[in-house]
C-alpha cells in the first residue's frame, strides 16, 4: 500500500505564518511518535505537502553567514523585504512572488530513513518537472539544489534552492523553485553563500512567463511519482486524524 500525502496550496502567505503552520504539523507528528514509543501505541503520522508563495523575504539557515545579506535595515525597507533567520540547513536565499516554495512535512519512515537520499529525491522531482519544458537540469557535486549547465564552468545557474530540517525523521522546510521570480532580488545576497555562480528562473530560460499553476500541477505529480505516494483529500485527512 502506497503512503498518502495531504496536499495544500496555501497561496501567497507571510513567511512567519507558513513557518508556524509547518511547525504545528511537524509537532503533531513528532508527538505521535513520542507517544507511540512511550505507550507502545501504533497511531499513524500524516504526511503533508504545502505549496505557497511568499512576499519578499530573505531567509538564512541556522549555520548561515549573515554577511551574505548585502542590505542593511534601510535597504531591506527600500526593497520591501524582511530578513529571517530560521532553523533549516543551508545559507541565505530569497523567496518572493512567482516562486514555488514547497514544504514537505514527510515522515521519512514511510519512504527511507536517509536524509541524503531525501534531498536527492527533491532535486529529482524538480529535474523531472523541467523536462516537461524541455530544459535539461542536473546537480553539482557538493552543492545542494538544481542547476542548469551544471557541467559548464562559468555558466552554472541555480533554478531551485533546497534547505531542510529533520527531527525524528519528520521533515520540514524544503525547496524554492524559481518560476516567474523577480531575479533582481538575488543581487542583494550571496545566494546560498556561493559567489561564483548565477541564479535563473523558468521564465528566463523560456523567454516567456509560464503559468505557475500549470507548473505546480506538474511538480505535484512528479513529487508523487518520485516518492511513490498518493494524494488524499481534506475529508480523508480529517477522518485519519
Amino acid at each position: 500500500m502506497k503512503p498518502t500525502v495531504k496536499f495544500e496550496d496555501i497561496g501567497l502567505i507571510d513567511y512567519h505564518e507558513a513557518w508556524d503552520y509547518q511547525e504545528k504539523l511537524m509537532k503533531q507528528n513528532t508527538d505521535i511518535k513520542l507517544h507511540n514509543r512511550e505507550q507502545n501505541n501504533k497511531k499513524t503520522t500524516q504526511n503533508h505537502l504545502l505549496f505557497c508563495e511568499h512576499p519578499h523575504v530573505y531567509t538564512i539557515g541556522k549555520s548561515g553567514d549573515e554577511n551574505n545579506l548585502l542590505l542593511d535595515d534601510a535597504g531591506l525597507e527600500n526593497a520591501n523585504a524582511i530578513f529571517v533567520r530560521n532553523n533549516r540547513g543551508g545559507d541565505i536565499t530569497y523567496h518572493g512572488p512567482g516562486q514555488i516554495v514547497g514544504y514537505p512535512i514527510f515522515d521519512l519512515e514511510y519512504f527511507y530513513t536517509d536524509l541524503h537520499l531525501y534531498l536527492r529525491s527533491l532535486e529529482e522531482s524538480i529535474i523531472n518537472t523541467l523536462k516537461h519544458y524541455e530544459i535539461a537540469a542536473g546537480r553539482i557535486d557538493g552543492l545542494t539544489g538544481v542547476w542548469l549547465d551544471s557541467g559548464v564552468k562559468g555558466k552554472e545557474r541555480k533554478i531551485c534552492a533546497i534547505g531542510v530540517r529533520c527531527s525524528r525523521w519528520i521533515t520540514m522546510h524544503g525547496f524554492a523553485f524559481n518560476v516567474n521570480t523577480d531575479l533582481s532580488y538575488f543581487k542583494n545576497i550571496v545566494p546560498c553563500g556561493i559567489d561564483d555562480k548565477a541564479v535563473t528562473s523558468l521564465a528566463q530560460e523560456l523567454n516567456y512567463n509560464p503559468d505557475i499553476n500549470e507548473v505546480k500541477t506538474i511538480l505535484k505529480q512528479e513529487m508523487a511519482n518520485q516518492f511513490g505516494y498518493e494524494y488524499i483529500n481534506l475529508e480523508q485527512v480529517e477522518t485519519l486524524l
